[in-house]
């Protein structure tokens, strides 16, 4: 084992990440990248206490930030909470200048490390990110929709009463209130959605719209999403580190459209290894145009003339 992962950010999502990522003791270091050096010290003891319990071989340590632009990967998930009375403009401009922190701090990169950014709103940071850090586009990704789309899967598995693994279905866009799922695409073992469960049995906007909610709610009940984000971190990085190829809807540049937003992708050892062309519907073209369209908006108004 030689590969290296740096987590920076050592809250609930940047522990249960790690946490997630020493299951198998797969990788030789992870390292724990944090502002408040008494939290990442403490989330490290906390966590090399768990290598014993799993018996892994993995090394948990803390680290700084240009140890972490010397990773194989680096997960960004620092960022803040809104504070009462702060506009989501407010929390983006104030989670835009740590990002910019974060990569200033990091610089020189290694020349292929991969950046996954977690932190919200995922997508305009994964655009600014690609565009300061200046690594090539395929090396930064977003989580993007990837949990969406898992909530999705889980939801239909309900309702059609089967297994998660016969479900094939997409959340698209924006991770947030553009996103959409491409019902065009949706199947059940190959077998159209609207065949295997006509449309008159459930209501596919409701279903799409809790799938949208779902995350707001667990953050309503519990304070933070963690673990959900975690294995969805862990698998990103296991798909680029064993070049799994695995197809993944996650946040990435897409030149067309100026910005990135979800669309699904071939992950492997160089990060994004080509990205897949759905026949998307006309009505979901210009619900991924009209999600880009936010996305991008927001970029450009963050990174200035």
């Amino acid at each position: 084992m030689t590969d290296r992962i740096a987590i920076i950010g050592a809250g609930e999502v940047g522990a249960a990440s790690a946490y997630a990522l020493l299951q198998g003791s797969l990788y030789k270091e992870i390292l724990l990248v944090d502002i408040k050096p008494e939290k990442r010290d403490g989330q490290v003891r906390d966590l090399s206490d768990a290598c014993y319990a799993e018996d892994s071989s993995t090394r948990v340590r803390a680290g700084t930030y240009k140890e972490a632009g010397e990773c194989d990967i680096v997960v960004i998930t620092a960022g803040s909470k809104r504070t009462r009375g702060e506009t989501s403009l407010q929390l983006v401009e104030r989670n835009t200048a740590i990002l910019r922190r974060i990569i200033d701090s990091m610089r020189p990169f290694r020349s292929d490390l991969i950046m996954i950014v977690v932190s919200h709103p995922v997508d305009v940071l994964t655009t600014l990110a690609q565009k300061l850090s200046g690594l090539p586009s395929r090396q930064v990704i977003g989580s993007g929709t990837f949990l969406d789309t898992v909530r999705l899967r889980r939801m239909l598995a309900d309702r059609f009463e089967v297994a998660t693994g016969p479900v094939s279905a997409y959340v698209l866009g924006e991770h947030g209130d553009s996103q959409f799922v491409a019902w065009s695409l949706a199947s059940i073992d190959g077998v159209p959605i609207g065949e295997a469960l006509p449309e008159k049995e459930f209501n596919r906007e409701e279903l799409a719209e809790q799938c949208k909610r779902e995350g707001q709610r667990i953050v309503d009940t519990k304070g933070a999403i963690a673990f959900g984000i975690a294995s969805v971190v862990s698998n990103i990085c296991g798909s680029i580190i064993f070049d799994r190829r695995d197809v993944r809807p996650v946040s990435h540049f897409q030149p067309e459209l100026d910005c990135c937003v979800s669309m699904p992708v071939v992950l492997g050892r160089h990060g994004v290894v080509k990205a897949l062309s759905l026949p998307l519907s006309s009505e979901e073209k210009a619900k991924l145009a009209e999600s880009a369209h936010i996305v991008r908006e927001a970029a450009q108004k963050l990174l200035g003339p």
